[in-house]
């Protein structure tokens, strides 16, 4: 549990705040340039596919956005654990729900707030706007509407109509109980299962295990006023009705006995010690309420080591976690132009999720999560962040719809489907999660070295916060407490620990240290002392050097050229020709890793050889695997130029060091990135686009990297400095907070070390 993540009030909502109001915008996908662009755009180009969709409505999927386009929509009568906020309220989360469609399944999502708690106006609101969508996935609406709401949009609507709330929850807690029957040896149709929780999530997952098999009898549903028999009057409706069995049984404690499963979607420490020592041989137990599992993980296994435990929390295993549903299986959906997403198709998800749990997992997750991930009792349901989500559970329930015949137009190739579907992902993000998921693991005591920045202070404390490790601030108390408190981050006063010369019992051994290293050139005693203690720069490097912290981040305040002088006074950069900058290039779902960025200005080939291998060594800690390409204004030969003959020799070179990754060069940067372009060099070895470039020199290196950022508005991080001995990382003095922490991540995970 270590690392738990701590989110204050202020930074969310300095999150939804900055850089811009809210988590959403509109771009156009198509050009939007010229006269003419406008004109095919709009009037009077724009006429011809509204005649043709007149002729024939199905042409909305071909014309428009409808095909990928799924609406979010709330009353807010019930909004996450808060209860009815009302509609303005619940705008936060329905657009958090729209990312998180475009952010696991690409598809584009907008969210709509209804105004209104009367059902008949509200189906009334969501089927006039149909036209206009591919889905609709109802969210946060309370209990009994929910139900009525959905039943009656289904019947009225031709496309998919998803209560989130309740179908996504059974579809995830289904494929973790899929795996733990097959861990105990058990069958779903001889099981006794325990209900606690009759609402809207309830109810679905009851539903849809009694559709994969469970027995209607075996089946006790639970809710605030106990069990739910036939006969019982308190606190009834027709939802609860439908699952009234005919039993003796009164409490959940008398229900629990000799039950194979507790699913629970109630309150925190609904379910005792006792309740679970009364279970069958090897219970299951899916305690889902949030953000409190109605028993932990720990107290359930500390009476019943058999037990098999999921919960909806992120920090212990198992999690019961929406996100690996509901995107995919709009997904699918959408994909097959689906009338509506039934159950057929929610089983088929569940069963593919359980069948990839089953399966090894790749490497990159293993690494994200800093550990090894095997099926068993401990992972039975896959990770949020496993790449091969996209392309495993659509084309399930792609198939499914088109079984049961809810496809409008079912997908004929599903081999080149799967492969559009691994295309569709942006790398990026699964590789910034996977540095948030290993520095956790790593629990870095992390040096910030320029205590007296706001930033550099902000990042300090996203970094303590998120969970990643120990922020030391290299600064004076005052000045950093004064800074805090101008940020509105007065309450993390007390939670970093702050740095300087004047309070660390280290300073003797810091100003030997360096005196041993800088006497012959030049600097005597009085000089080291002001080194060691007046720049924090210094005085950084120093702590790290001495293991007083396990990563260094610094280069805020300072241009990067300078910073590198003054931690070349305690570790070996400018004469290292190991140290190379690798800065890694993020735009439109691609990731190139750009290289030398930092050190080597004028690199021969010899040079150029490491700064690829250093390249290869980044990209590979990143989750990738390398493909370098040596880029120059010149292909392959072509033009003849004295200027490219070093870019023309440094593969050589990396041949002759037996270098394990692809590369290729000299060739130009189209040739390196465009596979149609590179169609026309079919001896190339590089087998896909390059995502390591290779070039002349610096500044080349400089330039191209500022123009990606300030033209296309690329995501930059880095320079990563590589090399050295201990993990040193050098922002820009451009960084934002969220850079410099992202510098840190990468010093806690020592990538390129």
């Amino acid at each position: 549990m270590a690392g738990r993540s701590k989110i204050t009030d202020s930074e969310a909502l300095a999150y939804h705040l900055e850089p811009n109001p809210g988590k959403i915008e509109i771009t156009a996908s198509t050009a939007m340039a010229t006269q003419r662009d406008l004109s095919l755009a709009y009037s009077p180009g724009v006429a011809v596919p509204c005649e043709r969709i007149a002729e024939d409505p199905s042409l909305a999927y071909d014309y428009t956005t409808k095909g990928n386009l799924v609406a979010v929509i709330s009353n807010g009568t019930a909004v996450l654990g808060l209860g009815n906020l009302g509609a303005l309220a619940s705008k936060p989360v329905m657009e958090g729900k729209a990312v998180l469609f475009k952010r696991f399944a690409d598809v584009n999502s907008i969210d709509l707030e209804l105004d209104t708690e009367d059902v008949d106006a509200f189906v009334s609101a969501v089927k006039l706007m149909g036209p206009s969508f591919g889905g609709i996935n109802l969210e946060d609406i309370k209990a009994p509407e929910c139900f009525m709401i959905e039943s009656r949009l289904k019947e009225e609507m031709d496309i998919p109509v998803f209560h989130d709330d309740q179908h996504g929850t059974a579809v995830i807690c289904a494929a973790g109980l899929i795996n733990a029957l097959y861990l105990s040896g058990k069958k779903i149709e001889e099981c006794k299962i325990v209900l606690n929780g009759a609402g809207a999530a309830g109810i679905a997952c009851i539903e849809l295990l009694k559709s994969m098999g469970a027995r209607h009898e075996n089946c006790i549903t639970c809710d605030t006023k106990g069990v739910i028999y036939q006969g019982r009057t308190e606190g009834m409706n027709q939802w609860k009705s439908a699952h009234a069995v005919n039993t003796d049984l009164r409490t959940l404690e008398e229900a629990m006995v000799g039950a194979d499963v507790f699913l629970g979607v109630s309150a925190k420490g609904a379910v005792t010690q006792a309740m679970v020592e009364s279970m069958a041989e090897n219970p299951i137990l899916f305690a889902m309420a949030n953000p409190d599992p109605e028993i932990t993980p720990e107290d359930a296994h500390e009476i019943r080591p058999d037990a098999i435990v999921a919960t909806g929390r992120s920090d212990y295993p198992n999690q019961v976690n929406n996100v690996l549903g509901f995107p995919y299986l709009f997904r699918g959906a959408l994909d097959i132009h689906a009338r509506a997403i039934n159950d057929e198709m929610k089983i088929a998800c569940a069963e593919a999720l359980a069948a990839l749990a089953r399966e090894d997992v790749p490497d990159e997750v293993a690494m994200a999560y800093g550990r090894k991930l095997t099926f068993g009792r401990d992972y039975i349901i896959p990770t949020p962040f496993d790449p091969r989500l996209i392309h495993v559970i659509p084309p399930a329930v792609a198939r499914a719809g088109m079984d049961t015949g809810v496809a409008r137009r079912p997908i004929v190739d599903m081999e080149r489907y799967t492969h559009d579907l691994r295309a569709r992902m942006d790398p990026t993000a699964s590789i910034l999660q996977g540095l948030s998921a290993r520095s956790r693991q790593a629990q870095a005591r992390m040096i910030f070295a320029e205590g007296d920045d706001p930033r550099v202070l902000r990042a300090a404390v996203a970094y303590q916060r998120g969970g990643f490790g120990k922020a030391l601030v290299v600064g004076r108390p005052d000045d950093v407490k004064a800074k805090l408190e101008a940020a509105g981050l007065a309450d993390a006063v007390r939670e970093l620990e702050v740095v300087n010369a004047a309070n660390t019992r280290h300073l003797d051994s810091y100003k030997s240290f360096l005196y041993e290293r800088l006497q012959r050139q030049g600097y005597d005693a009085q000089d080291i002392h002001r080194l060691a203690t007046r720049d924090r720069h210094v005085f950084a490097a120093l702590m790290l050097a001495h293991d007083h912290g396990d990563g260094l981040v610094t280069g805020a305040t300072r241009k990067s050229a300078h910073a590198i002088r003054l931690l070349d006074h305690v570790f070996d950069i400018l004469k290292n020709p190991e140290a190379v900058g690798i800065t890694a290039v993020l735009h439109r779902g691609k990731i190139v890793l750009m290289g030398d960025t930092l050190v080597h200005e004028w690199p021969d080939e010899e040079d150029l050889a490491t700064i690829a291998e250093a390249g290869a060594r980044v990209a590979r800690a990143l989750g990738m695997e390398p493909r370098v390409a040596f880029v120059s204004f010149s292909t392959f030969g072509y033009p003849v130029s004295e200027r490219a003959e070093k870019m023309h020799h440094a593969p050589a070179v990396l041949e002759a060091r037996g270098a394990d990754f692809e590369y290729e060069g000299e060739m130009t940067v189209d040739v390196a990135l465009n596979m149609e372009v590179a169609a026309n060099y079919p001896f190339s070895r590089l087998t896909g686009p390059a995502n390591v470039l290779v070039v002349p020199a610096r500044h080349s290196a400089s330039i191209s990297v500022k123009l990606m950022q300030e033209m296309a508005g690329a995501t930059v991080i880095g320079p990563i400095l590589t090399g050295i001995d201990k993990p040193v990382q050098i922002a820009s003095t451009g960084s934002t907070a969220s850079d410099i922490l992202n510098m840190a991540l990468l010093a806690a995970c020592r990538v390129g070390g």
